[in-house]
């Protein structure tokens, strides 16, 4: 992933999440990119304190992506290409269904499409009149891409105190810089795959080896859903007592985590 981006003239930083840096000093490209590391932390923590709309203001673009993405098939540039006629501020790539954990529907690729905007119905109840994430207006916290003019949307959102960010993604519509329907959509030709490798608290069950320790995934799934709510509960507050705010889109709570 590293070797792709660079090639096409981005700039890489990596969050370690496990405090290893050193090991990384032997490949070829590890003096050309930013290493960052934080232990215990997560990719959406390190975002809001070392990707400050002000730091990263001369890139058009920003992927914020989990490091468990296979990108044999994927071309920034000819991904960008498609972004830019296509006018979306928020996108993501499809996910390849045939080797991808594919948690949303809408994420999935279609065939002999470019982007797709709205999902096809599907089992969470989304049909082509839905307005609503995750049925249109709605990418995934794995791989997002952001416009700059979104991205300082997003970055304002983002809870400095939740580190596993969900729910955020919900609302990635609200920076769209427009119509979400329009401006939110899923780039299928040029596709990616999620391998959905958990790394995040299996490196902790490696090191307790005992029974009687609680399951550190599982903690992590917990805390999720805790920050979910916390995080959505202040959206609701905070709408309520803005007396000036009119929301675009009342029904983006429709949908719950599961």
């Amino acid at each position: 992933m590293v070797r792709k981006f660079l090639s096409s003239d981005f700039s890489v930083m990596l969050f370690h999440y496990d405090g290893v840096v050193d090991a990384w000093k032997d490949l070829e490209w590890a003096d050309n990119v930013v290493h960052v590391s934080a232990v215990n932390q997560t990719k959406w923590w390190f975002a809001k304190r070392f990707l400050h709309p002000d730091i990263v203001t001369e890139y058009s673009y920003i992927f914020v992506w989990d490091e468990d993405l296979g990108v044999d098939n994927f071309d920034p540039d000819r991904y960008l290409s498609i972004v830019k006629d296509e006018g979306l501020e928020i996108s993501q790539p499809a996910l390849d269904t045939e080797l991808s954990e594919v948690h949303h529907t809408i994420t999935a690729r279609w065939r002999n499409s470019v982007v797709h905007r709205r999902v096809k119905p599907d089992k969470h109840g989304c049909d082509p009149t839905n307005d609503y994430p995750p049925c249109t207006g709605w990418v995934e916290l794995m791989a997002p891409v952001f416009s700059r003019a979104a991205w300082q949307c997003i970055w304002c959102m983002i809870q400095s105190d939740l580190n596993h960010a969900w729910g955020l993604d919900i609302l990635f519509g609200y920076c769209a810089q427009g119509d979400r329907t329009k401006n939110v959509g899923v780039v299928d030709a040029e596709y990616i795959v999620h391998y959905g490798i958990p790394t995040f608290g299996e490196l902790q069950n490696k090191e307790k080896n005992d029974a009687s320790e609680p399951n550190a995934r599982l903690e992590v799934r917990r805390q999720s859903h805790h920050e979910y709510k916390i995080f959505k509960r202040r959206w609701q507050e905070a709408a309520k007592e803005d007396e000036s705010w009119v929301d675009p889109y009342p029904y983006s709570w429709n949908y719950s985590i599961m």
